[in-house]
């Protein structure tokens, strides 16, 4: 029998570096996104407020609404 790559076929070849490939992605650190998930609906008011993305009215308007809702609880 002939041996090809110094006696692994190439399929093994194709194996070996897809597991590698699959072991290296579950290795990667978390992604910013996934990151938002977890944070809190008033962690994210927060954020976007510092951002600059909506005005004060705004955030004092929501904040005061999850804050209610989360009292209602």
């Amino acid at each position: 029998m002939y041996y090809y790559f110094g006696g692994m076929h190439w399929i093994w070849w194709i194996a070996w570096i897809f597991f590698w490939m699959l072991f290296l992605s579950f290795m990667t650190p978390m992604r910013r996104s996934t990151y938002r998930e977890m944070q809190s609906p008033l962690q994210l008011l927060k954020r976007r407020y510092a951002a600059g993305e909506i005005t004060s009215e705004e955030y004092e308007e929501r904040r005061a609404k999850l804050l209610r809702d989360a009292n209602v609880k």
